[in-house]
């Protein structure tokens, strides 16, 4: 009979972590609910809202879609990491400069979606801007805001 839990190592916003976990336990279940990182937020389940997306070993991901056992030795990044010190990171101040969310259900993953899209390549216009944030869906805000948000950082700086 297989093994139905199974020890987990990484680092999660530069944290080691090092936890027994069941084997069907999705990664987003794993940031919640075993590392108490809410900011993570589960909408469909299916892998299409985004609101799931993190950050695994540099690459946005659906972390409905992948199993806590897959992050083991991966490098983790949630919304949490990315403040500093308490201080917004320039996306984060972007977004509420710009006014890019309402409910704020989505935003964690929208941030995420992004921050992984401005580290790998640079955003030139509205069209590119709007390929980024074409993973994640909003039902509450019109795109203009996280539009802006997004060319906003992309002119200021390189890193998000």
């Amino acid at each position: 009979m297989p093994e139905t839990t199974h020890r987990v190592r990484g680092t999660v916003n530069g944290q080691t972590f090092d936890e027994t976990v069941d084997a069907r336990l999705t990664l987003a279940d794993f940031l919640r609910e075993k590392l108490r990182l809410t900011g993570t937020h589960l909408g469909c389940e299916h892998g299409v809202c985004g609101a799931c997306t993190v950050i695994v070993d540099g690459a946005a991901t659906r972390s409905c879609l992948m199993l806590a056992v897959q992050a083991d030795g991966a490098a983790l990044e949630t919304v949490e990491g990315l403040a500093t010190d308490g201080e917004l990171a320039p996306l984060q101040q972007a977004f509420k400069r710009n006014h890019a969310l309402q409910c704020g259900f989505c935003t964690p993953g929208f941030l995420m979606s992004v921050t992984a899209a401005l580290r790998e390549d640079t955003v030139a216009d509205e069209a590119q801007a709007r390929e980024v944030l074409s993973g994640n869906i909003c039902r509450c805000t019109g795109y203009t805001g996280l539009v802006q948000s997004v060319l906003d950082v992309a002119k200021g700086q390189s890193d998000a």
